[in-house]
């Protein structure tokens, strides 16, 4: 039987690294940094996961899923991909690793899905072969069919039991869908594996509620990771103007939207008196005026020591990533990293196997980028 680095190897394509040596020196609160890239040319990619052995799986929201290895060499697009609705902020978004990947060799994809009437955020798994996706299958399916191309969230976390998190947006049309359970508008999922709905979620058993409903009132979760100590599902999601929040997501919780909001209106109407209301739980943090937050990551590794236990948030129109300290629950302190360096919408973070941090950008030529210490 071949390895896995044997396999995945098969499936590239030798290109000429791009840039690999092209790095900016960058100041943090800590001491400098090196900003370098690792690669470019990938179009507006969405999501990314390691493969075990160093590799990086990358999508671009046209429909293409791409390996891309570390000095910069990308693989062409992998076939047995799933048709996407790719208009608007549709299209192929996430991609996570089973659990047990090293054996049975599933990849997980969320992406807009065109259906009839509309469109929605499904999520299939699909084994990775020497000649791309095999045996792939739709294991859940956003209902219902909404019309348009607009938040369709679409992180995907496996939590450390094994189930997996699913993060959908209201749609933007469809907002008071949020606070109603006979739906998947504005939620956060939890679904085995299999797609199969876990018997201890909080609104099983409850009349007229969808049982994979994990917590509601959100309006478009684009960032999520698990708290390095507590296994916990932390999450971010996009304010209207303003009032983008980093939220403990916690089973059977209303996140309150569109009833309450730290922001307001792109017209600048008032959403809500006030930000908070009985019944809601309140963010960990917020940001006004807002970054457009995306992907996230709790750091763990050794190459940064001082940033150890730091949640890091991407910005999208703020073209940067937030660093904040917390103290248990609470943020205590935020940086505002590469502000003015990258240049680009940071759509998604990962810490790779080596301990750094790696970043996605969502640009017509996006790139991997690392920060790296400055040895």
């Amino acid at each position: 039987m071949k390895s896995a680095a044997a396999l995945v190897s098969a499936l590239i394509l030798a290109q000429p690294a791009c840039a690999a040596d092209t790095a900016a020196t960058v100041e943090t609160e800590h001491g400098p940094v090196r900003l370098v890239t690792v690669v470019q040319g990938l179009e507006h990619p969405w999501g990314m996961a390691f493969l075990p052995d160093g590799r990086l799986l990358v999508t671009e929201r046209p429909g293409r899923l791409r390996i891309v290895m570390a000095d910069g060499r990308v693989g062409p697009p992998l076939t047995g991909v799933p048709a996407v609705y790719a208009q608007g902020q549709g299209g192929l978004l996430d991609v996570a690793l089973d659990p047990d990947f090293a054996a049975n060799r599933l990849v997980y994809l969320s992406f807009a899905e065109p259906r009839e009437g509309g469109n929605g955020t499904s999520v299939a798994r699909a084994r990775l072969t020497e000649n791309g996706l095999t045996d792939l299958q739709v294991v859940f399916r956003q209902q219902p069919t909404v019309a348009g191309g607009h938040h369709f969230g679409s992180r995907l976390v496996f939590a450390r039991d094994g189930r997996l998190f699913v993060t959908l947006g209201e749609r933007n049309t469809e907002r008071a869908k949020a606070q109603t359970l006979d739906n998947d508008i504005g939620k956060v999922v939890r679904i085995e594996r299999d797609g199969k709905v876990p018997a201890d979620n909080p609104f099983v058993g409850r009349e007229g509620a969808r049982p994979e409903i994990w917590s509601y009132g959100h309006r478009n979760v684009q960032g999520a990771a698990l708290h390095p100590v507590t296994g916990e599902l932390w999450t971010n999601e996009h304010g209207p103007k303003g009032g983008d929040e980093l939220n403990r997501d916690l089973p059977g919780r209303n996140y309150g939207w569109p009833l309450v909001s730290y922001g307001v209106e792109y017209s600048g109407k008032t959403i809500s008196e006030s930000p908070t209301a009985p019944g809601v739980e309140p963010p960990v943090h917020y940001w006004v005026p807002s970054i457009a937050t995306s992907g996230m990551l709790f750091y763990t590794g050794d190459a940064f020591p001082h940033w150890r236990g730091n949640v890091f948030v991407g910005g999208l129109r703020s073209k940067l990533v937030a660093r904040l300290e917390l103290d248990g629950d609470k943020v205590v302190h935020e940086e505002r990293l590469l502000s003015g360096v990258v240049r680009d919408r940071v759509r998604d973070l990962e810490q790779g196997p080596d301990g750094l941090i790696y970043l996605l950008t969502d640009e017509q030529n996006g790139r991997v980028l690392r920060i790296e210490p400055p040895g």
